[in-house]
């Protein structure tokens, strides 16, 4: 039980990893607030961390809305008087084409939600941190922070942005007790993979099974990875098991970083 009554913020947190990270947090104690634009999915993943025996809270809001995650974070921590946590884990993984036909639009939604959200979160979040001295910061970010991605740049963009932000973070907010690490998934199972392949797929001509083995081809485990293996990584990283750990990027991506 590392985070019997903390609070903890989750964003993203009704499906996939997001889910995953909530529930990997709520049975070992923690009190999550679960915030993320579709109120029927956090409201279902709610449940389930009710039936854990903790106390789940929901904010319907998009991370891009400066006004609204202010408002989620102050309440989050007037639930207890503080804030342990933050996990920045909303994100979309935008269009799938060549560069040059990327609308302005798309590219702006894109950053807006990926990085601008994570930004924002964190921004709030660590100012109450800061008052206590303690506090961690975990960034889910992807594998595609680290490489070329072709088809996917307004996403991979994003994540490169998103890896800059949690080292400056580290080093602004270091000397205030607050550690910030990200977590870089690699092709991870669930519903949004199944969306990304489907849409690669698409793109360039190929059947399912071969979009599917363009993500997986050659990794040394010849598999990806599962929501519960991410979210294992982030509340070691959270806990204070890590707590000579921060600036750092984490990949959990099956071997993907070796190729």
């Amino acid at each position: 039980m590392r985070f019997k009554d903390w609070t903890v913020i989750v964003t993203g947190g009704g499906y996939g990893i997001g889910r995953a990270i909530a529930l990997a947090f709520g049975r070992e104690g923690a009190n999550v607030t679960l915030a993320a634009r579709s109120r029927d999915r956090l409201e279902a993943v709610a449940g389930e961390l009710r039936a854990l025996g903790t106390r789940p809270a929901v904010s319907v809001l998009s991370v891009s809305d400066g006004p609204a995650v202010e408002a989620m974070v102050k309440q989050a921590h007037e639930r207890a008087g503080r804030l342990d946590v933050l996990i920045n884990n909303s994100g979309i993984a935008g269009p799938t084409r060549l560069a040059r036909d990327v609308t302005p639009e798309e590219w702006r939604e894109t950053l807006e939600v990926n990085l601008t959200g994570a930004f924002l979160c964190a921004k709030h979040a660590s100012k109450l941190m800061i008052e206590r001295k303690r506090g961690a910061i975990v960034n889910i970010a992807s594998v595609a922070a680290r490489i070329g991605y072709p088809l996917r740049t307004p996403y991979a963009a994003s994540k490169w942005g998103l890896l800059g932000l949690s080292h400056s973070l580290a080093a602004e907010l270091g000397p205030h007790g607050v550690r910030v690490n990200a977590i870089l998934p690699g092709a991870t199972t669930g519903e949004r993979m199944t969306r990304v392949i489907a849409a690669r797929a698409q793109a360039e001509g190929l059947t399912l099974e071969e979009a599917e083995r363009w993500f997986t081809r050659d990794l040394p485990l010849q598999r990806m990875v599962s929501a519960d293996e991410v979210a294992a990584a982030v509340t070691f990283l959270a806990s204070d098991d890590a707590a000579g750990i921060t600036g750092q990027a984490f990949n959990v991506d099956a071997g993907y970083k070796m190729l």
